[in-house]
């Protein structure tokens, strides 16, 4: 434990320092409500990370603290959240999951061959577009083969995307009428990391006064997408097999831990509990229990804040800008597609 703090403490405190006041500054500040915590605490994040001249003594608890404390943010939705309501938004999002996948790789086959971009930045822009962020590029990057600089570059271009998402999609779903099932969907689809979805969708809660329901269906939303890694990572493990035989990949092969984030697990397991709990429990105890489902759901959005603040401070837009090139390109290529397709097909299905 002591060994933990003494890495991790002063990053996790910075981090902290930034989302207090973003967190109460919306609740005290009517206007800002139109912003949101999540958005202001990134944008803090990314003032404050030029004045750090020395990042080393934070770097290992802000990491910690836009994974980790991210994920248990994410696990915490689950509590208050009934499983046949979990099932019921996954089901009705897997069309438009389908199409923003598929999307996002054809894009990525075609913009490949016209710009010439190197194959393996190409596929982690891609399965980091089209799924989850760097947890896709993670999980990816071993089965291909790709190296540090390669997955450095690959999470910094669809990790830039991100943060404009979660800056813009609040205002763009409003300026297309969206309903909040429609942004729902809309931010849990077409933004790449559960960090920025969450940010963009706890935004149009308070823009819009929805009690947090958005922020949890484009949760499971996104939660749904997330576990299109292991058949990708699978595809491209069965691929790349078939490629090594003749010497031309160093890829390690498919493993399913790698693949798979323990966290939504967690999530179904807190939904679980809620099913069962609320499903027992009736009169003054189920008033107490959703009392205490609320507290846990009010702890995860400062949490949510907490990690955007890291966020930030990972934040270095200039120098992507001034190395991305085609890679920026291509991400934005997928990111554009990706949020068209999403509206496309919520459109025919009548969620819009």
């Amino acid at each position: 434990m002591s060994e933990f703090l003494s890495k991790n403490i002063k990053g996790i405190l910075l981090c902290l320092a930034i989302a207090i006041p973003a967190y109460l500054l919306v609740k005290i500040v009517p206007g800002l409500a139109l912003v949101g915590a999540p958005v202001l605490a990134i944008v803090f994040g990314m003032i404050v990370t030029r004045f750090i001249k020395d990042k080393a003594p934070f770097s290992k608890g802000i990491g910690f603290t836009s994974k980790k404390i991210l994920q248990t943010a994410v696990v915490l939705l689950g509590f208050g959240l009934n499983l046949a309501t979990v099932a019921k938004v996954g089901a009705e999002s897997i069309p438009v999951i389908i199409s923003t996948i598929a999307t996002s790789l054809i894009v990525v086959f075609l913009v490949c061959k016209i710009s010439k971009l190197e194959r393996n930045s190409a596929v982690l822009i891609g399965v980091g577009s089209s799924i989850c962020g760097g947890s896709a590029i993670a999980a990816t990057a071993p089965v291909i083969g790709a190296d540090d600089e390669e997955i450095a570059q690959s999470i910094s271009v669809v990790f830039l995307f991100n943060v404009i998402a979660a800056l813009i999609f609040p205002s763009i779903g409003g300026m297309l009428g969206l309903s909040d099932a429609g942004f729902g969907l809309f931010a849990g689809t077409a933004i790449n990391d559960t960090s920025s979805v969450t940010a963009a969708a706890a935004t149009w809660d308070v823009m819009h006064s929805t009690g947090g329901a958005v922020l949890e269906y484009a949760t499971i939303v996104k939660l749904t997408r997330t576990l299109a890694i292991i058949p990708i990572t699978l595809a491209l493990a069965v691929y790349e097999a078939s490629r090594k035989k003749d010497g031309e990949s160093e890829g390690s092969g498919f493993s399913f831990k790698r693949a798979f984030p323990m966290f939504i697990l967690y999530f179904m397991l807190a939904s679980v509990v809620t099913t069962v709990v609320t499903g027992m429990l009736s009169g003054g105890a189920l008033a107490t229990a959703e009392t205490a489902f609320d507290a846990l759901k009010e702890l995860s959005r400062f949490l949510i804040v907490m990690a955007m603040s890291a966020i930030g401070l990972n934040t270095d837009v200039v120098k992507l800008v001034r190395t991305g090139g085609k890679p920026i390109m291509l991400g934005l290529c997928c990111w554009v597609m990706i949020a068209v397709v999403s509206l496309i097909v919520q459109n025919m299905i009548g969620i819009v």
